[in-house]
C-alpha cells in the first residue's frame, strides 16, 4: 500500500476532470459527504481518496493473509455489488439514498444509479446513454482532464473525484451531512 501511495504520481499519473472537481467542490460547499465508489482496487483508490480528503472509499479488495496477497478477490466492487455496498453504508451512517447523488460512465453501474434519488451519467458509454435518456437522467460531458497532482487543492477540504485512467469509472455518492 505504501509503495502505491508513494509512486502513484510517478507511475500511474492519474487524471481528474476539472469539471468533476468543480462539481465536487459544489457538493462539499453544500455540506455533503463524498464517497468514491470504484471497481478499481482499494490499493489505488484509497491513496487518491486520502489525498483528496474523501469521507469514505468503496473499492475492490484483494484478499491478504499474513501481509501477502493470495490472488483471490475478497470483495468485488462491481455492478450490483456497488449498490449493495452503498445501501449498507447508508444504513450504517443514516444516509437517505433518495437524497444522494451518484455519477457514472458505465452501463454496469445502472443498479448503483437506480439506488439514489439523483443519478447522473457522465461521459456515458453508449448503453448508459440510452438508459439515461430513457429515465430522463441528466447527462454530463466532462472534457478537461488534468493531472490529479495539479488539481489537488492546498487545503484537504476537497473530497473525491471522477478519475479517468487510474480509476476508470469512479463515481461518488453524496448526501447532506447529518446535523447533530
Amino acid at each position: 500500500r505504501e509503495i502505491v501511495a508513494d509512486t502513484l504520481h510517478h507511475v500511474v499519473k492519474p487524471l481528474v476532470y476539472d469539471e468533476a472537481v468543480q462539481l465536487i467542490e459544489d457538493h462539499q460547499a453544500a455540506g455533503r459527504d463524498v464517497i468514491i465508489v470504484s471497481t478499481s482496487g482499494s490499493e489505488v483508490v484509497e491513496p487518491i481518496g486520502e489525498m483528496l480528503g474523501v469521507d469514505h472509499v468503496i473499492a475492490t479488495k484483494l484478499e491478504e493473509v499474513d501481509g501477502h496477497y493470495t490472488g483471490e478477490i475478497e470483495y468485488y466492487a462491481y455492478a450490483g455489488y456497488k449498490a449493495k455496498a452503498m445501501k449498507q453504508l447508508a444504513d450504517e451512517r443514516g444516509y437517505d439514498l433518495e437524497a444522494c447523488y451518484a455519477y457514472s460512465d458505465s452501463i454496469t453501474d445502472v443498479p448503483m444509479l437506480e439506488s439514489v434519488g439523483h443519478p447522473f451519467a457522465v461521459n456515458p458509454d453508449k448503453d448508459l446513454r440510452a438508459v439515461a435518456k430513457e429515465n430522463q437522467w441528466p447527462i454530463l460531458v466532462f472534457t478537461k482532464p488534468v493531472a490529479l497532482r495539479s488539481r489537488v487543492p492546498a487545503k484537504p477540504t476537497l473530497a473525491a473525484l471522477a478519475v479517468g485512467g487510474a480509476v476508470a469509472g469512479a463515481v461518488w455518492l453524496t448526501r447532506k451531512r447529518r446535523v447533530v
